[in-house]
Parts: structure tokens; sequence; C-alpha cells
């Protein structure tokens, strides 16, 4: 019988110790450490944007829209665009503070990085990874899917990792949060920008 620690272990102490330089950051999502650069600038201005409208729109709700931030999942790591999770947070703060736990954020959201790696990331891993944590919402905004499109999607099955209520949208037709906190907040163009080709 072999000791030591597990490969979860080993991951998440190898992540706590990396030192990345400024533009780098890092996850861990299904058994691998993935590094990748932060987003551009129409990736930055998106997820922006939409922090911007989710302010005054969860306002005295009890719930934020944040960034910045890791999100933790059983010694799993996410870096998230952008995330709403409870306003006071207290113990859903992760014991070592490295994040705030899974459990207590209602929506992650993701602007698809762009190239067949990013894409990958965002569409396949992540949407596994959150939905297998039951994240409730799970937005996709892709920039590069044809003239852009807009992917929510809800009613996770944790123990399939898998979404059973998607909605995908192209860019210029709003497409509406379906539960939750945001439950009602709507994605447009004043989020997405005007569609490409318009």
């Amino acid at each position: 019988m072999t000791s030591g620690p597990d490969l979860d272990e080993l991951l998440w102490q190898a992540w706590k110790a990396m030192e990345l330089p400024e533009g780098l950051r890092a996850e861990i999502i299904e058994g691998f450490i993935e590094v990748s650069p932060t987003g551009r600038f129409a990736h930055g201005q998106i997820a922006n944007r939409l922090r911007d409208e989710l302010v005054p729109f969860l306002a005295g709700s009890g719930y934020v829209a944040r960034q910045d931030m890791n999100v933790v999942h059983e010694r799993k790591v996410w870096f998230p665009d952008c995330f709403i999770a409870p306003e006071n947070p207290g113990e859903h703060v992760t014991d070592d503070g490295v994040g705030i736990r899974a459990s207590a954020v209602q929506l992650i959201v993701e602007v698809v990085s762009p190239g067949r790696e990013g894409a990958e990331r965002d569409q396949e891993r992540k949407h596994r990874a959150y939905a297998g944590a039951g994240i409730p919402v799970y937005v996709l905004i892709d920039d590069d899917d044809g003239h852009g499109t807009v992917t929510v999607l809800a009613a996770p099955r944790p123990g399939e990792a898998v979404y059973t209520d998607v909605h995908r949208v192209a860019y210029g037709i709003d497409v509406v949060i379906p539960e939750g906190p945001a439950k009602g907040f709507v994605i447009g163009e004043a989020i997405t920008g005007p569609a490409r080709g318009a």
C-alpha cells in the first residue's frame, strides 16, 4: 500500500507554492494545474461591463459580483472572469484564505479566451468542473463563436458533471438569467457590444 499525499493534495500544495509573473494565472482543473495569461482588452472589457451592470442589479440582495478572486472546490481552484457570491462571505472563505468556497457561489461567468485551448478550457473542462461542483448557473460569453454567442447553463447534475438547461443565443439577442440572485438579469449588447458584422 502506497503512503503519502494523494494527487489532489500534491496539486494543491504545488499550486499554493507557485509564484507566477504578473499577467499569468494558475488554476487546478480536472487533475492539472493550468497556467494561462490574463485576457486581452476585449476580454476584460466584456467581463467588466458585465460586473458594472450586475452591481446595481444585485444592490440590496445580499449578493455581490466579484472578480480577481479564487473559487475553491475540494482542492480544485478556478479564477473565473466574474462570479456572484454572498456580500458577507464569512464562513464561505477557505480556512487558509486563498479563496471562496464554490458552495457559496451562485453564478460564474467566463469570457471564452481566443484559440482552441481557451475554448476547450472554458467550454469543456470548466463546464464539467462547474457542473460537478453544483454551481447553479454558468454563463459563457464567446466573442469568437461566429459573430459572438452567449450561453447560459443552469440546472446542474453534479454527479454527471452536466448542466441540463442550456440556452445559447447570438450577440444582439438578449438572454435572461433564469434563477438565483441574478434571476431576470439581461445580458445583451450593453455587455457584449454590437454584434460583429452588423
